[in-house]
């Protein structure tokens, strides 16, 4: 077995159809975090306008709110009229918003034109799931899923990293940081191409369930509704965890950037083994796994009265966020028909940024009722319980025999 899974993982690395679709991956958390730096900054340049304290704090999550909005119809459009176009436009629009920064006037126009960077975004994510699905299958969608996570974290880490550099010498410098995308074209421009649309499920149960709109679209959304979910307790890390730490007087740029760091970091490494893990386990595992581990991260943050132990908290649930998400891809592009992959893609990407929206407007209320302690508590137990959800489903798989589902979720 082993010689047969070491050349597919080689062989993704090697198509350059990959290397493309993981540099549009990396645009996606580009779009959102990149000018979190500059944010202080913004505001003081844009200190005429009476409403600058709102709007520059709404630069950062303004795209997710596009996303939200557009992906499921960009889906549409995908499947209508191809990926190909779709991406290509989604880069060049993306360059063109996300430089706008550089030279707008006001924060309205900035503003605006982050909900046009958002646009870009869902055009980006859409067709690029839905390519994932066209060009690969098998053990090579399940590893290329995972490295698209580590794509998006590392990439996270290296622009945040440069934007705090350049907010340092002017407020609308990492604006220019989205002009990377730019590099990206020629090679997407070159390798990706819309494939024939013909039927290449590798189970019989998958194509008849694919063939009957109602034998795929109840199962598919749920699994929209759990990503929701998951995005929405991880992100409560990157909307709370500067303010936890000023509560326990560590308050500083320095700690909240090193545990974020940490948390890209443990994400991203570990995203990189995905293929491998639910080759040995199954995906039922890997969800119980998962959130079961960042069911511990919560747990330790709440417990945990030093640095050092709440960047080991972060790791964790860094860590077990990259086992479970990938697996939300490849799961959709299984269950999803061929010819509606464009759709099923867009409605993916709107649930991950509807979770991240809900993440911070959920979790602040609790925070004044409970404390950070009660919040950690809390959002542990969501994720032990759906780590409990997966070992009942692993369990019942394993009794129940051969079947079209255990194909879908069990152990390949």
């Amino acid at each position: 077995m082993a010689s047969t899974t070491i050349p597919r993982q080689t062989q993704v690395w090697r198509d350059p159809r990959a290397i493309a679709l993981l540099m549009a991956a990396s645009l996606t958390t580009m779009a959102n975090a990149t000018i979190s730096p500059a944010l202080p900054g913004l505001e003081r340049l844009f200190g005429e306008d009476p409403n600058a304290g709102m709007l520059v704090r709404l630069l950062v999550p303004a795209p997710s709110i596009s996303v939200a909005i557009f992906a499921p119809f960009a889906g549409l459009v995908a499947d209508r009229y191809g990926r190909r176009r779709m991406l290509l436009a989604g880069v060049v629009l993306f360059v063109i918003a996300g430089c706008a920064g550089l030279f707008l006037p006001d924060l309205p126009t900035v503003f605006a034109s982050r909900l046009v960077l958002g646009l870009a975004v869902a055009l980006i994510m859409t067709a690029q799931t839905a390519l994932i699905g066209d060009y690969f299958t098998g053990d090579e969608r399940s590893a290329l899923s995972g490295i698209q996570i580590s794509a998006r974290n590392f990439g996270g880490l290296v622009f945040i990293s440069l934007a705090g550099w350049f907010a340092a010498i002017s407020p609308r410098l990492p604006f220019v940081i989205y002009g990377v995308a730019a590099v990206f074209l020629p090679l997407m421009w070159k390798v990706i191409v819309d494939p024939q649309r013909t039927s290449s499920a590798p189970h019989a149960c998958l194509e008849e369930s694919s063939s009957d709109p109602s034998s795929w679209s109840l199962v598919f959304a749920l699994l929209v509704l759990l990503q929701a979910v998951t995005n929405m307790i991880f992100f409560v890390m990157p909307t709370q965890l500067s303010f936890f730490f000023a509560v326990a007087g560590c308050s500083s740029p320095v700690m909240t950037g090193s545990a974020l760091g940490i948390l890209m970091l443990s994400g991203g490494s570990l995203a990189l083994l995905y293929g491998r893990v639910q080759r040995a386990i199954g995906y039922a595992a890997v969800f119980a796994l998962g959130y079961g581990v960042m069911a511990l991260g919560f747990v330790l943050l709440a417990l945990a009265a030093t640095p050092l132990a709440w960047f080991v908290a972060a790791a964790a649930i860094g860590a077990g966020y990259a086992l479970v998400s990938p697996s939300f891809v490849t799961l959709a592009l299984e269950l999803a028909p061929i010819r509606r992959r464009g759709a099923a893609g867009g409605v993916l990407a709107a649930s991950v940024f509807i979770g991240q929206f809900c993440s911070p407007l959920l979790s602040t209320p609790l925070v004044a009722t409970y404390g950070y302690e009660g919040l950690f508590y809390i959002t542990s137990s969501l994720a032990a319980a759906m780590a409990g959800a997966a070992v009942l489903r692993a369990a019942a798989l394993r009794l129940g025999g051969l079947s079209c589902l255990r194909g879908i979720y069990g152990k390949r």
